[in-house]
């Protein structure tokens, strides 16, 4: 069938009260981020690369264009945040055995070791933020993060992948 034949499937416009509730996730979201970020200040690593090594570590094993895809940035960059972490002991450079032109980048014991430390530093902090509030407010952020999962198209069980792989 033509493209142009395909019925196209549309979605109806979003509610003025859909858009509010949007606007206000969307803005709480980067503040409580941009609050947890400072427990990544004790791993002595950058923004840059603790990301990378933050896909490198949740992700599995990666090609080095798939990880620059991934940070958005351009392969030329990422090489050189790369070699930081591969100085640092953070990662390694594996050769695919089943196609020795491909380079998969590897998170170490070391590296899988700062990220899962630093997670539990960012959990620890908002726990600590949480447990100042009433049981039913808690409870209430429990049954919304059940929706959120879902808008991100995760369920509960498989949203964990930000848990590190075993190198």
């Amino acid at each position: 069938m033509p493209r142009s034949a395909r019925p196209q499937r549309t979605k109806p416009p979003a509610s003025d009260a859909t858009v509010e509730t949007a606007d206000r996730l969307h803005s709480a979201a980067i503040h409580l981020l941009r609050r947890l970020r400072r427990q990544d200040d004790a791993s002595g690593l950058g923004a840059p690369r603790l990301s990378a090594l933050s896909v490198v570590v949740f992700a599995g094993p990666i090609t080095l264009g798939d990880l620059a895809a991934a940070e958005q940035v351009r392969p030329p960059t990422m090489t050189r945040v790369v070699a930081a972490l591969e100085q640092a002991g953070l990662v390694r450079r594996e050769i695919d055995p089943e196609d020795r032109r491909i380079v998969r980048i590897r998170a170490t014991a070391q590296g899988t070791r700062v990220m899962q430390e630093g997670r539990e530093r960012r959990v620890a902090e908002l726990a600590r933020e949480l447990a100042t509030l009433p049981e039913r407010d808690v409870a209430a952020l429990a049954k919304a993060l059940d929706v959120l999962e879902r808008v991100v198209g995760r369920r509960h069980g498989s949203i964990r992948e930000n848990r590190p792989q075993r190198s």
